[in-house]
């Protein structure tokens, strides 16, 4: 799937309006929404307590913190992608702490290709995250089916006096006989039992 066919929501934290002159233009509609833009750590602790971003943009320093907690505690919700604005002074430092946390650092004064650059960097990392997810998902699915399967199983052990082999080749069988996933068979054993 190409990026250009997802939305991305972002949230900006950044106080600088003329940052956010040059930042917001680089944020299309077609591409970027809902865009929350807030000028303090609070107003983007409220923020995401009430929805999850996909992106969230940082510009440090902020009126109220730094803004480095708040993109460490959001990058480790697993789901929102941090870029934290730095100044020079800060750069190597900040971004030698904060890449161990998954929290991308972009130095500023920064110009409008590496700006657009840093976005596609990080939608490029929200994609990958999303196959993560995908992927965690089918897995813990699979789970739940093996341990629907395994109390299925434990019905027929104890109801009808099968071996452990024997209940698994039941529901196997029950399962391929009727096209069905052995998830339905062992339901169907569970609600019956």
């Amino acid at each position: 799937m190409d990026l250009q066919e997802h939305v991305y929501s972002v949230l900006v934290v950044s106080a600088a309006e003329k940052l956010n002159a040059v930042l917001l233009p680089l944020l299309p509609a077609s591409g970027y929404e809902p865009i929350t833009v807030v000028s303090d750590i609070s107003a983007a602790k409220r923020a995401v307590l009430q929805r999850t971003y996909d992106l969230c943009i940082i510009n440090t320093p902020l009126p109220d913190d730094m803004g480095v907690r708040f993109a460490v505690d959001i990058s480790a919700k697993g789901d929102t992608i941090a870029l934290l604005l730095v100044r020079e002074a800060f750069y190597a430092e900040l971004t030698a702490r904060l890449t161990p946390h998954g929290v991308f650092t972009l130095l500023k004064p920064t110009s409008t290709a590496r700006m657009a650059v840093a976005l596609h960097w990080m939608a490029t990392a929200r994609e990958r995250l999303r196959k993560t997810e995908k992927k965690t998902l089918t897995l813990q699915e699979k789970m739940e089916e093996i341990r629907l399967v395994n109390r299925a199983k434990w019905i027929l052990i104890e109801q009808y006096g099968m071996d452990e082999p024997t209940a698994h080749r039941f529901i196997e069988k029950q399962a391929m006989d009727r096209c069905v996933t052995r998830r339905v068979i062992a339901q169907e054993i569970l609600d019956q039992g």
